[in-house]
């Protein structure tokens, strides 16, 4: 007996076989979901520096995050900015190397993706903070399109 062809439902999923197929109904790319690195996320938990997970971990844009959070809190916008950026930097590299081709969702329930998407937050804040508004506006955009959960989380 043949197989049937792939049957569309309504949510946009493909059932082919036994597989349901999720498809991206307004034709975008995929979502991006970075790989896990925990020991970055646990180390920050337990209370270590977040200077020292940077050293550590300098691909990590969640210690970068942080260390521009904590910047930003003691009300040093310049060094909040720098910490922020290289994070944003860090977390461009990591997408890249996931596939991201420069545009798509970047889900903030993914939670390696969180330190990229709090480093973007970041950046926007403390670009707005030294008067950069066009950094501010596009890193603010960025967020927006990237993850609208993060945006509405972290602002």
């Amino acid at each position: 007996m043949a197989e049937a062809g792939p049957v569309r439902t309504r949510a946009g999923t493909v059932q082919t076989g036994g597989m349901a197929i999720h498809e991206n109904l307004l034709g975008g790319p995929p979502p991006t979901h970075l790989p896990d690195d925990p020991e970055p996320r646990e180390l920050l938990a337990a209370g270590t520096p977040p200077a020292d997970v940077a050293a550590k971990h300098p691909a990590s844009s969640l210690a970068w995050a942080q260390l521009a959070d904590d910047a930003y809190t003691a009300g040093r916008m310049v060094e909040s900015y720098a910490y922020a950026r290289t994070g944003y930097h860090r977390g461009l590299d990591a997408l890249r190397r996931s596939g991201w081709k420069g545009h798509g969702p970047v889900p903030f329930e993914h939670e390696p993706n969180r330190g990229f998407l709090r480093a973007l937050h970041a950046l926007a804040r403390a670009a707005k903070a030294i008067g950069e508004q066009e950094e501010y506006e596009r890193c603010t955009a960025f967020l927006k399109e990237s993850s609208p959960t993060a945006a509405a989380t972290l602002s």
